[in-house]
């Protein structure tokens, strides 16, 4: 994983995620923490658990695009689930093991596709023989005998002769001459099959897979299909890195990399709470607690490249804990979330903020989607601010959702402009006050109507 400061981390996070610097402080110790780690002895090492986090604030402020941005940022294995997707075991659904089997899965895909990156250059030479023998089969070689049946000598070319065009013909290859040109290939069929036997549940929950243990036994499944030299070369590309890689050094290199540097997000934690009753439609959520709680301990997991241990591996977890508190998680779970960061509400000046700061900002992504169509739209600072007035006065009457309120009403703002642009009606566009004013007043005044378009 990459060795960023602490203040590099959250430097980087400003650049996309107005505000929220507690949250980002935390996220950038523990992210630093994990390189100290792997600086210390090693018998100390292995007891230096990771301090996990949970994230309280409502929706929309900026916990999911935390983790997004810290799974980009860093290099470490990511993955990112929510809570409520899980169930108890004993019920129809996914059990909690599986986030962990999902991540080492992502993990060997990574690895695998960075392992082939290396080897693309040699694979691509291999590839480019093998299309030079589809161009030009080998000769046969010349018969001594004379003369073939029916009384007519058989002339092949010689070896010299056949050198010559192959590097001919290698060099209009390498020039794109022969671009325009098919050649017949087999390819694998990546069709689905026609039966399914177990569904994705039960081939998780059994640990076993299938595919590798009847492939032996399965013929090939191909076919010849007639296609360009260059999409040929990359498919034999493929193929050739595909042999080159050494699996069983990338499944380890995985394993060892979920183990020692691995990072779950568990969003919509607060989902999960008990609610004392212990019946009807949430009777599980208990219940997956309890599963929860081994696996953030640190225990092992069965997977298909075999066992991985969590004892190492950073939960983040997220809720908005709206009607629930965190101490309504059962008191194992609580004491494996050690630090608890507060995300704060946003006011109209972080609107103002979320609205022009970021990389990715709203306004940008709506004049870039414009200019598309050949309109130049341009904001004026006061109706940026109009906005950001809007969206929080909307916020306080409804619900808050935070950040989120800003795509609603851009999208209601601009309707008739992104509706028409095609047609080239007008090639600018000035978006002020007035017309913010304008565009959402009956809306914004009637409360009722608010409640169900904005």
């Amino acid at each position: 994983m990459k060795d960023l400061k602490p203040a590099e981390i959250v430097s980087e996070l400003d650049k996309y995620i107005i505000g929220q610097d507690q949250a980002k402080r935390s996220v950038a110790i523990a992210l630093r923490n994990r390189w100290r780690r792997r600086q210390v002895p090693d018998p100390l090492k292995e007891e230096i658990a990771p301090k996990n986090i949970i994230l309280i604030g409502p929706t929309g402020v900026g916990k999911t695009e935390i983790a997004r941005r810290l799974s980009r940022l860093s290099d470490s294995p990511f993955y990112k689930v929510e809570a409520s997707k899980f169930t108890e075991v004993g019920y129809v659904g996914r059990d909690v093991e599986s986030m962990v089997r999902d991540l080492v899965e992502l993990t060997v895909n990574t690895v695998r596709a960075e392992a082939q990156e290396k080897v693309q250059e040699k694979a691509w030479r291999v590839a480019e023989e093998r299309m030079l023998d589809l161009l030009l089969p080998k000769a046969d070689r010349p018969r001594s005998e004379g003369a073939a049946e029916g009384g007519l000598e058989v002339v092949t070319a010689s070896a010299d002769q056949a050198s010559s065009t192959r590097e001919k013909l290698r060099k209009m290859l390498q020039a794109g001459k022969l671009d325009s040109r098919y050649v017949d290939l087999d390819v694998a069929d990546r069709s689905m099959p026609m039966v399914e036997i177990f569904s994705n549940v039960g081939m998780e929950e059994m640990g076993i897979n299938f595919k590798d243990m009847l492939g032996p036994l399965m013929p090939k499944n191909t076919r010849r299909r007639k296609i360009k030299v260059p999409e040929a070369m990359k498919t034999l590309a493929a193929e050739e890195a595909q042999n080159l890689v050494d699996m069983d050094q990338v499944i380890r290199d995985a394993i060892a990399k979920v183990e020692q540097a691995g990072i779950i997000f568990l969003d919509e934690i607060d989902k999960i709470a008990g609610n004392g009753q212990g019946h009807g439609p949430d009777v599980s959520r208990e219940g997956v607690q309890r599963d929860l709680l081994p696996i953030v301990e640190g225990s092992t997991v069965t997977t298909k490249y075999g066992p991985v241990k969590t004892d190492h591996i950073l939960f983040i977890a997220s809720g908005a804990f709206h009607t629930i508190k965190p101490s309504d998680l059962i008191p194992e779970l609580q004491g494996r979330f050690p630090i608890r960061v507060t995300l704060d509400a946003l006011d109209r000046k972080d609107f103002y903020r979320i609205l022009t700061e970021p990389k990715n900002a709203l306004l940008l992504q709506y004049i870039a989607l414009l200019k598309t169509d050949g309109i130049e739209v341009e904001f004026s600072d006061d109706a940026v601010e109009k906005i950001a007035e809007i969206a929080e006065e909307v916020n306080v009457r409804t619900e808050n959702i935070g950040a989120r309120r800003l795509h609603t009403l851009m999208e209601r703002l601009l309707e008739d402009a992104l509706f028409d642009a095609p047609d080239g009606c007008q090639a600018r566009l000035r978006v002020d006050a007035a017309y913010v004013a304008d565009k959402l007043k009956a809306i914004k005044d009637d409360e009722d109507l608010s409640r169900y378009i904005l």
